[in-house]
């Protein structure tokens, strides 16, 4: 069983990048988390979270040689987390994924026991912000929002909605993990 892995997730526009980022920069250095680092098929320059970036031929080279825990496949990119991203849940630590919905299923096969967390918004906030993002047309934002209210977490997921301050959204998270057995124990983030 792997009740050390957290495995978040969550629409797009739902601002669960932005949420994790926040609660990575305001945790003491220290604090006994690993962040899996993801291998992803785009640019670092790209911005966003700091991944090992790789082309798509590399990438399924890097699958065909079993170098991957867990892989998806998300909006035209290819998705890996190495073994060696999980291997400290050998030691007991804990491990947080920034994982897909749509791998769900097979992360909860492969590592029966990961705690979910779902990060989300209500429809018009995500509407909102895929808006102002101006990555998709007007009709893939009205899918993805769909998509997102029709989605349902599975029982036992932590819960957490993005509709005010990031600051509230992380903090809530962070008062959820606090309730999980082993949890480490600190101070809540410190803010300002």
């Amino acid at each position: 069983m792997n009740r050390r892995l957290i495995y978040v997730m969550g629409p797009s526009g739902a601002g669960k990048d932005s949420v994790l980022g926040w609660l990575r920069e305001h945790l003491p250095a220290d604090f006994p988390v690993h962040w899996a680092r993801r291998t992803i098929t785009r640019p670092a320059s790209a911005g966003g979270e700091a991944h090992e970036a790789t082309d798509a031929q590399a990438f399924e080279h890097l699958r065909s040689q079993g170098a991957f825990a867990l892989t998806w496949q998300a909006n035209g990119l290819h998705y890996g987390v190495r073994h060696t991203e999980l291997a400290l849940l050998q030691q007991g630590h804990w491990v947080l994924v920034n994982g897909s919905r749509g791998h769900l299923h097979q992360a909860l096969q492969s590592h029966p026991g990961l705690q979910v967390v779902h990060i989300t918004a209500e429809p018009t906030v995500l509407m909102q912000r895929l808006t102002a993002r101006q990555r998709e047309s007007p009709d893939e934002i009205q899918q993805r929002v769909q998509r997102a209210s029709t989605w349902t977490a599975p029982e036992g997921a932590i819960q957490i909605s993005n509709n005010g301050s990031l600051e509230q959204a992380s903090l809530t998270l962070w008062a959820e993990l606090e309730k999980m057995p082993n949890w480490p124990v600190r101070p809540a983030p410190a803010i300002g």
